[in-house]
């Protein structure tokens, strides 16, 4: 077996690659094609691996439909999962608005008894904190608004804390 290669064989190959063939090339070379078999034959197998390059492209593969399933199922799924964040996103909001009130709503309390705040842990005496746990005594008006107000807010942070985490 004999291998010679064709003195024009670089420059055909680079005008196939590139895509001039047979139109931007020399009629030197185009003559030479037509003599030379090697470069004859150069010629014809690119020139049908092109073609079949080009028709693979045009063709869907059949991947693609498993991939368009594939993205279907995920946007359902996040649809779905919109639809039932919804009302833990409403819930959630609730809990936030109820905190914002009751925070006002101390706030203002403590404005209009003349805001003592400093005051509050000179005057803290663990004697007096046990006594208002103390079941034989009378709990007045105002502790009781503000052990509410305090568990609400304690219960609607919670539920805040809870939504959040599972979301």
């Amino acid at each position: 077996m004999t291998i010679r290669t064709c003195l024009y064989e670089t420059e055909l190959a680079q005008a196939l690659k590139a895509g001039h063939w047979p139109d931007g090339c020399t009629p030197e070379l185009r003559t030479h094609v037509e003599i030379c078999r090697s470069c004859n034959d150069l010629v014809l197998v690119t020139q049908v691996f092109q073609s079949a390059r080009s028709e693979s492209c045009t063709t869907v593969p059949a991947a693609l439909a498993s991939l368009l399933w594939w993205r279907a199922q995920l946007r359902r799924r996040n649809a779905a999962n919109q639809r039932t964040s919804q009302p833990i996103s409403i819930a959630q909001s609730f809990a936030i608005f109820v905190n914002l009130a009751v925070a006002i709503v101390f706030v203002a309390w403590q404005y209009h008894h003349g805001l003592r705040w400093a005051a509050w842990w000179s005057e803290l005496e663990l004697s007096r904190v046990l006594h208002l746990f103390d079941t034989s005594s009378r709990l007045d008006g105002n502790v009781l608004r503000i052990c509410s107000l305090g568990m609400l807010a304690l219960l609607s942070g919670l539920v805040v804390y809870l939504v959040s985490e599972k979301s």
